[in-house]
């Protein structure tokens, strides 16, 4: 269903306006009754598409969801292995410092050595 004219080659060089109000006319009662038909067509297949819509925003939510909450499994993972880390390493740390502390009390206690003088 068409409800304007197509522009033809005698069309060309005509004044937009000659060519509006041309389409203008086009539009005839029986038109408007298809107009109306269509509007109603649209009023009735309206919860449809909003039906679809809603449908799609959903699911990318529902994907965006599900994305958001992996992600935060990740940190949660990396976070716990990090916190085990950094506890592991300065349990390592504090017996390198024992080990150094025991090193440096050895290093005392030996005998002098004998002067050469």
């Amino acid at each position: 269903m068409r409800f304007y004219r197509r522009p033809g080659p005698a069309d060309i060089g005509k004044p937009l306006t000659v060519q509006a109000q041309e389409n203008i006319r086009v539009f005839e009662p029986n038109n408007v009754r298809q107009v109306e038909n269509a509007e109603d067509a649209f009023v009735a297949n309206l919860p449809t598409l909003l039906g679809r819509v809603v449908e799609t925003s959903m699911g990318d939510i529902d994907h965006l969801i599900d994305e958001l909450q992996a992600l935060r499994e990740r940190l949660q993972g990396d976070s716990d292995r990090i916190r085990t880390d950094i506890a592991k390493h300065a349990a390592l740390s504090e017996q390198v410092m024992q080990v150094t502390k025991i090193i440096s009390e050895s290093v005392h206690k030996l005998p002098e050595a004998p002067s050469t003088a």
